[in-house]
């Protein structure tokens, strides 16, 4: 385990570290959360591990832009409306796949068996910065064992995860106020519906 407090050279560290397969604690918009390239199977793999969540429930990704949201997922006019409305922010929508979807850009563990994923394009300067350092979907989840509530002090993270195996990165911006992570919301119905 490594600490790094938030600066330019931690931005540059994370952004290589997940270019080499690594998991990344960093804090985000709402809680800290684990990040790791979703292209990269194991890096994916090693986020279920770290937090015993079960294969069942997909990640979600954290994208850079629109654009990069449209890469792996269908967007209509409709749609992307809404999109621009709450993005960047707290709320991560859930949307159909692209069909024949390039699994290079996008761990199929991400998917899973259905044939839609979350996405959401946060509102964190440092998170978004890394975002646009590294220009590919980050697979992303709140750091804490699945089930127990997500974690915002930076020392709570460190004794629950800093012994972990494989060893992470920890971006330290200190204690975040308590927070929920985003609001999920399908946007693959007609109507609205908010899943949590």
């Amino acid at each position: 385990m490594k600490i790094i407090k938030q600066s330019q050279k931690a931005l540059i560290e994370a952004a290589a570290f997940l270019e080499n397969g690594g998991v990344v604690i960093c804090p985000t918009d709402t809680v800290y959360g684990f990040l790791a390239l979703a292209s990269n199977r194991k890096a994916v793999e090693n986020i279920f591990k770290i937090k015993k969540r079960p294969r069942s429930k997909p990640l979600a990704v954290f994208v850079f832009n629109i654009k990069q949201a449209k890469e792996i997922a269908e967007i209509n006019k409709d749609q992307e409306k809404i999109l621009k409305k709450f993005w960047p922010g707290k709320f991560t929508f859930i949307l159909k796949i692209k069909k024949n979807i390039d699994f290079r850009c996008l761990s199929k563990l991400i998917v899973g068996k259905g044939d839609t994923i979350g996405i959401r394009i946060p509102k964190y300067k440092f998170l978004n910065d890394l975002l646009k350092k590294i220009n590919k979907p980050l697979a992303q989840t709140s750091v804490n064992i699945s089930g127990q509530p997500a974690l915002t002090k930076i020392a709570d993270i460190i004794e629950k995860f800093g012994g972990s195996d494989p060893p992470m990165l920890i971006i330290d911006g200190g204690n975040l106020p308590e927070s929920n992570p985003s609001k999920i919301i399908d946007l693959t119905s007609p109507h609205l519906t908010r899943i949590r």
